[in-house]
């Protein structure tokens, strides 16, 4: 079994940008968030060693969703002018170190991921996903998992099925369902309002799925009875927003994403953004010596501070 890779991009550049500060090339292009996202890419692989790597983003294009739902995500403000420039650079790069990267209009970069993961699944991959988003955790399978940032990049959490079982009291597969019944505030988009994430995960440890919460109305509390009646076009909506999509349809081949390490090409990018730390991390660095037993080396690397 051997490892894919898959990067939520956007979700990683929007970390990178918040993260570090806003540091600019001598001409005044904004460069924090390419230095992030290419210093966390470094990082990942080395931890990781993938066969297959490939960076899925997102497109200005409006999705699916906001056609099911015109307000879906419209309380988000409009991206930073700092960091929606750097796009273009972060795409650049990966395309001269030999990184593919995917999109699809019409389709978040989830769906993308969601997509490649099920065919890397058939093809028995082991599928590691490197993202900040939560909702994506619905993917975690047995050969599945998702890997967080945390404190620093340094720190990661990777889940499996029992680590997201315990964060969110529910199996991955039952998150769609669990923002249908509660909805999802951060996406504006309502479930049954008046229920909350202890009374949803109660209700899908004993009925599973929303429908089955649905078709037993009659065996549930008064209360939540009422607010699912009440709201049940708005629970059922919900559930197709927070799904996840894995048929997209995508022109990919995956013997062109297999990883033989990251092209010279890459030294150009890291020069024309004046990134000289970057080049020597990326083409220059030996292996450390050995560090004497009980000894802690201080972490001065700018990852710390993701």
């Amino acid at each position: 079994m051997t490892t894919a890779l898959l990067i939520d991009g956007n979700a990683i550049m929007h970390r990178a940008y918040h993260a570090l500060p806003p540091f600019k090339t001598k001409e005044g292009v904004p460069t924090n968030a390419l230095y992030g996202f290419l210093t966390i890419l470094k990082k990942a692989v080395a931890d990781f060693q993938p066969h297959y790597l490939i960076v899925c983003f997102d497109t200005p294009v409006p999705t699916f969703r906001k056609k099911l739902y015109k307000e879906y995500q419209s309380h988000r403000p409009k991206m930073e002018d700092d960091l929606s420039c750097q796009f273009p650079a972060v795409k650049e790069a990966l395309d001269k170190a030999g990184i593919i990267h995917v999109e699809k209009a019409g389709f978040e970069a989830d769906d993308v991921i969601g997509t490649i993961t099920k065919k890397l699944e058939k093809q028995g991959e082991r599928v590691l996903i490197l993202t900040g988003d939560r909702d994506i955790m619905q993917l975690v399978g047995n050969n599945v998992f998702v890997v967080t940032p945390q404190i620093g990049f340094a720190q990661t959490k990777i889940y499996d099925p029992a680590a997201v079982k315990e964060k969110m009291g529910i199996e991955p597969e039952q998150i769609p369902d669990l923002k249908a019944l509660m909805g999802d505030a951060s996406d504006n988009y309502k479930g049954a309002k008046g229920i909350g994430p202890k009374t949803a995960a109660k209700l899908l440890n004993e009925y599973k799925t929303v429908k089955n919460v649905l078709k037993n109305l009659d065996k549930i509390d008064d209360k939540p009875q009422q607010l699912l009646q009440d709201h049940k076009e708005n629970v059922l909506l919900a559930h197709q927003l927070a799904t996840i999509k894995s048929d997209v349809d995508l022109d990919i081949d995956l013997n062109k994403t297999v990883f033989n390490g990251f092209n010279d090409g890459l030294k150009e990018i890291l020069q024309k953004y004046q990134m000289p730390s970057l080049i020597k991390r990326f083409f220059e660095d030996k292996k450390p010596p050995a560090k004497p037993a009980g000894k802690k080396e201080e972490n001065k690397d700018q990852i710390g501070l993701f």
